[in-house]
């Protein structure tokens, strides 16, 4: 059996949306393939605060019934992640960067000591075994320039963890005329059937 989670953060349910939704839906049809699917908008994390930062830094026989609560928010999204072999991320860009949503589910996930840690020679992931999928839709072209930070961002924070085999699909140009939008987002989709192959 291979567990697959998919990811979304589109505020406005978007392209990125369509391809999480074309990926689960090929995924789905293949025999021992389990899909799980978390949408960070509907179910939004708020943005990481002190309280519960250092919730994660106390053992957890001395937490209070707060930061008991705090930290089980991040303790049941690592258990999610560490459950599943491929995580699947639909990401729209948001002003050349990631949607915050996106970004609290990493603030979770990222802990030192937990998913990652640090050594002498710098940080070493603690996940193993799993790959990524990368699913970016974008209203301009910007893979490969230099105003594309977030694709870096999202393999750094990935492969902090330890996932270092990320794959990403590109749909781009989507703002710049129907036959873009459409030649774009089925060159993906199309992609995307390759890599459902691979699962």
């Amino acid at each position: 059996m291979t567990r697959v989670l998919v990811l979304t953060s589109s505020i406005l349910g978007g392209n990125s949306q369509a391809l999480a939704d074309h990926f689960s839906a090929l995924a789905g049809e293949r025999d021992g393939v389990e899909i799980t699917r978390r949408d960070l908008v509907a179910d939004e994390l708020p943005h990481l605060g002190l309280a519960e930062l250092s919730s994660w830094q106390l053992a957890p026989e001395a937490r209070d019934t707060e930061q008991r609560e705090l930290a089980a928010r991040s303790d049941a999204l690592i258990e999610e992640l560490l459950a599943h072999d491929v995580v699947v991320l639909g990401v729209p860009l948001y002003n050349l960067g990631l949607p915050t949503q996106m970004k609290a589910w990493f603030d979770r996930v990222l802990r030192a000591g937990v998913t990652f840690r640090y050594t002498e020679n710098g940080p070493v992931g603690l996940i193993e075994g799993k790959r990524a999928i990368l699913l970016a839709a974008r209203g301009g072209e910007y893979a490969g320039s230099e105003l594309d930070s977030q694709t870096p961002h999202l393999t750094h924070m990935l492969g902090l963890m330890g996932i270092g085999e990320v794959d990403t699909v590109f749909a781009e140009g989507l703002n710049m005329g129907e036959a873009k939008h459409d030649a774009a987002m089925s060159e993906a989709r199309q992609a995307i059937a390759g890599l459902v192959e691979r699962l």
